[in-house]
């Protein structure tokens, strides 16, 4: 029996969509992240913190899993 040779080309694709989405969000990330998340500090209250605790929660999920670090640590 012959195995034919794989065609990755749809993952390809796919792969490198997900990435270039990616690379999108994190510019956006990033900008906003350098614009101080859109506050001044005479504005800061605890709700301003809450949302920052939660967007970085959700980046150490994201950064633990991508490192193996955290829970996702072998």
């Amino acid at each position: 029996m012959t195995r034919r040779a794989t065609d990755n080309t749809k993952a390809l694709d796919a792969f490198i969509a997900a990435k270039t989405e990616i690379d999108a969000m994190l510019e956006r990330l990033a900008a906003l992240s350098a614009d101080h998340f859109e506050t001044h500090p005479d504005e800061i209250n605890w709700g301003h913190v809450g949302t920052l605790s939660h967007y970085r929660a959700k980046l150490r999920e994201i950064t633990d899993m991508a490192f193996r670090e955290g829970e996702h640590a072998e």
